[in-house]
């Protein structure tokens, strides 16, 4: 416990050396969780451009490295990307902080709509500020797409890989694992068929005199915490299992096994586990559950829900939080309906964030030992083309479903393609998102400016109709 706790603290000599100080740190985390619009292509376009390219804290080589890892695990990946370049920075505080700090937006917005809709139903008013505010992020997502796409998809190669990726998960719903298991065996075989294609990782001298700062003090070997440790991981094992399943087992004992909120904890927790490829892969799971099996909500509350967590800030998973609250609210146990709810909200969103930090602190370490490995560098190139085109995919997911208010799927031999209702076009949404387009990739307009002007601008057509 006394090394685990010495891994909660920063050295002082390792502090200096990031030459960003903690509080500095969780200021940036802080800002990125506010503005964590988008569901993950808008969350990872967000952290890049901060990260990136404006503060220079990581290379696009190691945050690509680092997203991979990210996406091959269950959960909301930009949630453990965040952690993970706070953990490279400022050891496990650091994470605790970045994941802590992208959460709790959303989660105290989820928190205070669910309370609104269990007494009130929908307010129009509040949802306006979200419409507009998902329509400004199109140009976050845009930007993003073009500037990842740029710098990861360095050949030809790596620009098939990246078509191939779109087309199989868009046109052919292919599971986001399976694309990776393909993309890597690609890398795999292709290091030693056309190794141009694959070249070697970068050097730790090169690292050294990165131009960016994690990178510079990996390559210089100042951020010793990085390196891999099997009595450690043991350690973290064990301490984030506890950290995960107390607050579950205590509701079990202090509300009976087959409580509203038991079964929320243990649902939930194995949720957690199984939403590879983020949350649209599971969404309709958790819905057939929730409304079906458990008749904890209605399906028209289900998609309240949905729209609710798609347009608030935070992970889409973030809906979890919603149908927690409802269901513990009509399903109370020795508590308030309000409790109820509340208590509901708060064990769902543990359960559903603690494997997050658990999977990072386990796994990052050897995952950034691994960095210099020819073979896993040859594959996790071609993971981060998939990746490209995995995002592009979610990209064109969410522009279709914010301009459009209905989206129709039809067959076309064994594709399926997402077609667009003409005639449900949403004229305001898609005029946000042109003009904060313009606004933010021509005259180079702040993103909170954008974002505080669009929700007003959501609001304002809101009034007008």
């Amino acid at each position: 416990m006394n090394d685990q706790a010495a891994s909660l603290r920063t050295s002082p000599a390792e502090a200096e050396s990031t030459s960003i100080s903690l509080r500095e740190a969780a200021r940036v985390w802080a800002k990125i969780g506010l503005l964590s619009f988008g569901g993950p292509a808008g969350q990872i376009a967000l952290m890049h451009r901060e990260l990136v390219d404006t503060r220079r804290w990581i290379s696009d080589a190691r945050f690509l490295h680092a997203l991979n890892y990210c996406m091959l695990l269950p959960g909301p990946e930009a949630t453990q990307l965040a952690i993970y370049i706070a953990w490279l920075l400022h050891r496990t505080v650091g994470g605790l902080i970045a994941g802590v700090l992208f959460v709790l937006p959303g989660f105290f917005t989820i928190l205070a709509l669910s309370i609104v809709y269990a007494l009130y139903g929908q307010v129009p008013l509040v949802l306006a500020v979200f419409v507009g505010l998902k329509a400004a992020v199109l140009a976050v997502v845009v930007e993003a797409v073009i500037r990842i796409g740029r710098k990861a998809l360095k050949n030809r190669t790596m620009m098939l890989i990246a078509a191939l990726a779109f087309g199989a998960i868009f046109l052919f719903r292919v599971s986001f694992p399976l694309i990776v298991l393909g993309a890597g065996l690609w890398g795999l075989l292709g290091r030693w068929w056309m190794p141009a294609s694959f070249p070697s990782p970068a050097s730790s001298a090169a690292d050294a005199s990165s131009d960016f700062l994690i990178d510079r003090l990996l390559g210089q070997g100042r951020l010793t915490h990085t390196r891999p440790s099997a009595a450690r991981a043991l350690r973290v094992l064990l301490i984030w299992l506890a950290i995960w399943w107390t607050p579950v087992l205590a509701v079990m004992v202090l509300f009976g096994r087959h409580s509203a909120l038991a079964r929320e904890g243990l649902f939930f927790s194995q949720t957690a586990v199984v939403t590879f490829g983020g949350a649209y892969a599971v969404l309709a799971y958790i819905a057939q559950r929730a409304v079906a099996s458990f008749h904890w909500i209605t399906p028209g509350q289900m998609l309240d829900g949905l729209a609710l967590a798609e347009t608030t800030p935070g992970p889409l998973i973030m809906v979890v939080q919603f149908v927690a609250f409802l269901g513990a609210y009509y399903h109370p146990t020795g508590l308030s309906p309000m409790a109820a709810g509340v208590a509901g909200s708060v064990l769902t969103t543990w359960v559903t964030f603690a494997p997050c930090f658990l999977w990072i602190f386990l796994g990052a370490p050897y995952i950034e030992a691994l960095r210099s490995n020819r073979a896993l560098h040859a594959a996790l190139s071609a993971v981060t083309a998939a990746v490209v085109g995995v995002v592009l995919n979610l990209s064109v997911w969410f522009t279709l479903h914010t301009i459009f208010g209905r989206v129709d799927e039809r067959t076309w031999g064994w594709a399926y393609l997402e077609v667009p209702a003409w005639a449900t076009v949403h004229w305001p949404s898609a005029l946000i998102a042109i003009a904060a387009m313009l606004a933010m990739l021509r005259f180079r307009v702040g993103m909170g400016w954008v974002l505080l002007a669009s929700g007003l601008a959501g609001v304002g057509t809101h009034l007008l109709h």
